[in-house]
């Protein structure tokens, strides 16, 4: 398994898609990295050559941000936004939707999966004694 960037890249899918394993680089980039490096698309990981490697690992580290640092940006992001006391901020702090979603339905992955209908948190009628 060939290390980018700290992170391992599986062996037998393609480097294309292969490349998304590093946070911070999705399809398009992964596109734009091969298409710079002039490595085939469609090679997998593991038939790439070592000067193929290191070319990679040279591009992807000095031109993009990536894995910890890129993390450490949005966190910093993050907490200025809290800090400031923005509308944004507060929905972070919250745990709602940030960027205008409703929430009356379909915020079930921001909130923890939490159920509020009527009927699902109903408790078994007690029986008489």
């Amino acid at each position: 398994m060939p290390r980018i960037a700290g992170v391992s890249i599986p062996d037998n899918k393609q480097i294309e898609f292969s490349l998304t394993r590093i946070y911070g680089i999705g399809r398009s980039l992964s596109r734009k990295i091969l298409a710079q490096t002039k490595i085939k698309p469609s090679l997998k990981a593991k038939d790439l050559t070592t000067e193929q490697i290191n070319l990679l690992k040279d591009v992807i580290e000095k031109q993009y941000k990536i894995e910890g640092e890129l993390r450490r940006e949005i966190i910093t992001a993050v907490r200025r936004l809290k800090e400031i006391g923005s509308w944004r901020g507060t929905r972070h702090i919250k745990g709602l939707p940030v960027r205008g979603q409703r929430t009356r339905t379909n915020t079930r992955t921001v909130r923890g999966n939490v159920r509020k209908t009527v009927g699902s948190g109903r408790k078994p009628p007690s029986e008489p004694t």
